[in-house]
């Protein structure tokens, strides 16, 4: 759990934006999160998109006019199984051959981190953001060639896990080669989580959703990153309030009445060195993003922030455990209303550290 980081509501981004360029994607980060920017992902571009990006390197995998599956019929499945047991072993045996072996980021899918990584090498940040979509989100969005999601099978959630963990793990060493102060941060895009126990996860334990999160956060916690869980939908905050991680991102503006229900979850949480990324600039409503100003949000924000502190937490303390961030990634949103997230999340930032921190 992190206990050296204090970042006093500097602002923090979820990966998406609504273009199709790395290079102005790169621009638009750099110019409103210059503390700790991240490589950005842009799911209009079909091999971006949110479940298929990190899927690289996974047995089976199958891709026919952007759709993609696991294929276990095949009669090179199980060899290819072995591979990649065999690839994960190396790794975990002699941890520089991490570096070009399946569990890397590659440029057909994630052009976003080397533009990212180019236009960072010669100046020094405060901390670097990469980011992975999360094991259950992935596993109940890719299926095999029956149309079953791969997280119900044993040892294909098993496979998945371990490439996660290993591509979160991947962007902590390439990240430690820039000059920061702080470990890198790895966001785990997971807003399947909170699902767990409806209707659609059936069939699926609490324990299979925590061991596999968990797996996750190890991996890039060994790799000395910092390990986010992000998640922007609304329903049991207690898993991952419970877990691990050192970050936890939330939709602040919509839920955040639901996730002080979990009140002793998060209070320990926080009391354990965890730091909150205060989603409080909404993405989810095109209508209200139009609407809504700097100052309302910092208003709705402070409120918020009142509330926590009675919970006994200590207001001064609180902000030196926030972030402030968007809700969600911009993706789906018009590049005009996704640079005005940006330059809301900036602005609220700015105004929380004129308040509370450089008073």
């Amino acid at each position: 759990m992190n206990s050296h980081f204090n970042p006093g509501c500097l602002p923090i981004l979820i990966g998406s934006l609504p273009v199709t360029d790395h290079e102005e994607a790169v621009r638009l980060i750099l110019a409103h999160t210059p503390e700790i920017p991240l490589w950005p992902q842009l799911p209009k571009l079909p091999k971006e998109g949110m479940v298929r990006q990190f899927l690289t390197g996974f047995p089976g995998l199958q891709e026919n006019d952007n759709r993609c599956w696991i294929d276990t019929s095949n009669d090179s499945f199980e060899e290819e199984m072995v591979a990649f047991y065999e690839d994960y072993m190396r790794v975990e045996a002699e941890p520089e051959s991490l570096e070009n072996s399946r569990f890397s980021l590659g440029k057909d899918t994630a052009q976003g981190f080397f533009t990212f990584l180019d236009a960072i090498s010669h100046h020094s940040f405060l901390a670097l953001k990469g980011q992975v979509t999360g094991p259950v989100t992935t596993g109940s969005g890719i299926t095999d060639q029956d149309g079953r999601s791969i997280f119900y099978d044993d040892n294909l959630r098993d496979m998945l896990v371990k490439l996660l963990a290993l591509k979160g793990r991947w962007q902590v060493e390439q990240f430690r080669k820039h000059s920061s102060e702080i470990p890198p941060i790895i966001f785990i895009d997971e807003p399947a989580i909170v699902s767990f126990g409806s209707s659609g996860f059936m069939g699926i334990s609490k324990e299979m959703v925590s061991d596999s999160v968990d797996e996750v956060i190890a991996g890039i916690q060994d790799g000395g990153g910092l390990a986010g869980i992000h998640i922007c939908a609304n329903g049991d905050w207690g898993p991952p309030l419970l877990s691990n991680a050192d970050i936890i991102s939330f939709d602040a503006y919509f839920y955040f009445e639901n996730f002080i229900l979990f009140r002793e979850q998060l209070t320990g949480f926080l009391n354990r060195g965890g730091l909150l990324a205060w989603g409080i600039v909404p993405t989810g409503n095109s209508q209200v993003l139009e609407e809504i100003t700097g100052d309302q949000l910092f208003d709705k924000w402070r409120q918020q922030l009142r509330v926590l502190a009675d919970f006994g937490l200590g207001k001064k303390q609180l902000v030196k455990q926030t972030l402030i961030a968007p809700s969600c990634g911009t993706g789906s949103l018009s590049p005009k209303l996704a640079e005005k997230v940006l330059r809301l999340t900036k602005e609220v930032s700015k105004m929380a550290r004129k308040e509370y921190v450089n008073d």
